[in-house]
């Protein structure tokens, strides 16, 4: 062989041996590179090979560089430069075009609670509640009171799990209680002297303890006897009216209906969040739920049940509702979101605990109240 390297080209019509023996550099003899067996052997195919600092160098220095597809110092590449290395294995093959690949499934909403226990708890508040506002009216300002120690004791004992904020429950419960007496007796005037008093038996009762924490326990004291207590007493005023009860009733309808609509909507049409940082699963098109079937509910309540009401009227009270409640169920939902909780109780199956129930329920009282006496009067 030459002096050029195994890439070079051949000289013409010599493939023998070299009559001066091998020359300096080039491949060592043996059975494969054998002078006397070379034309028993098939020659491979020479692919010449571009050097990396010139040819006149490679050719002085004589070097026998090694070229073709198995000896390349680089990895081999097609002419083709789509295609891969003939070693490469794709990690993650794409799936192949004509072969059928299954759907997902398509996932059921589901409305996250037990709703045959929700509905027959419901319906069983429902009557109670009925029953006793158009029995005796007494009778219903015990059922608000009631609900309002249960909350309150709700409410505390979540504070103190999560938090370790030691409420008082003792003077809020009596504090409560006598709040919503005072407002359905003395009117607007009691309920705000027993919602003073019952601050400051806040104050005084923290005393006996000590002092470590005795500002977060008591301003959390003030915000649940303002929070529970205090707006249910506007409930108890609307009862004072000749027609307490159908307001009462006008009051609870809105607030269920609202609800109701902004679930059915959102839960079958419901696509974009509310509010996701606060409530994930309440949607803008739920609340336009709750305003519509809340307006319809309130012109036909207030057409047909509040004397001397109009249907108009009802519409901006059903509206007013909507809002009131909506901003009710949110500001629940941040409490228990800061408190990391789903509900605050478990005593209703289906629906949590009474302020669960009362979320949307305290919120609303005043504004009806409000608006009531603005378009009928006190009554």
């Amino acid at each position: 062989m030459n002096d050029s390297s195994w890439g070079a080209p051949p000289q013409a019509g010599y493939w023998g041996p070299s009559d001066q023996g091998p020359a300096r550099g080039a491949a060592p003899a043996g059975p494969a590179y054998d002078a006397h067996n070379a034309q028993h052997t098939r020659p491979m195919p020479i692919v010449p090979d571009v050097p990396e600092h010139g040819g006149d160098q490679d050719d002085d220095r004589g070097a026998a560089r090694l070229s073709g597809p198995l000896f390349r110092d680089e990895p081999f590449r097609d002419e083709n430069p789509s295609a891969q290395p003939y070693a490469a294995v794709p990690q993650n093959p794409e799936p192949m075009s004509d072969v059928p690949q299954p759907e997902p499934r398509p996932q059921k909403k589901s409305a996250g609670r037990d709703l045959g226990a929700a509905i027959g708890v419901g319906l069983g508040l429902g009557v109670v509640i009925v029953a006793s506002l158009f029995v005796v009216k007494a009778v219903f300002v015990g059922v608000i009171a009631v609900a309002v120690v249960v909350g309150l004791w709700e409410l505390t004992k979540r504070l103190d799990e999560r938090k370790g904020i030691k409420a008082p429950l003792v003077p809020l419960a009596l504090g409560g209680a006598a709040m919503v007496v005072a407002g359905y007796v003395r009117g607007a005037e009691g309920a705000w002297v027993a919602m003073a008093l019952t601050a400051l038996a806040v104050l005084v009762w923290r005393m006996t303890e000590p002092p470590e924490g005795y500002l977060k326990d008591v301003t959390a004291g003030v915000f649940a006897a303002f929070y529970v207590p205090f707006l249910a007493t506007f409930v108890a005023m609307m009862l004072t009216a000749q027609d307490g009860p159908w307001r009462v009733l006008t009051f609870l309808l809105l607030t269920v209906v609202s609800d109701t609509g902004a679930y059915a909507v959102g839960w079958r049409f419901g696509r974009k969040k509310l509010a996701p940082r606060i409530s994930p699963g309440k949607t803008r098109e739920g609340l336009l739920g709750a305003v519509a079937f809340a307006m319809a509910a309130g012109a036909l309540c207030m057409q047909f049940l509040i004397d001397d009401g109009s249907w108009w009227q009802g519409l901006l009270l059903g509206l007013a509702v909507a809002a009131s409640a909506t901003l009710g169920d949110l500001g629940e939902s941040m409490i228990k979101r800061d408190l990391g909780i789903k509900d605050m109780g478990t005593l209703l199956p289906g629906h949590g605990g009474i302020m669960d129930r009362l979320d949307s329920l305290l919120p609303t009282a005043p504004v009806v109240w409000l608006l009531l006496v603005i378009f009928v009067g006190s009554g």
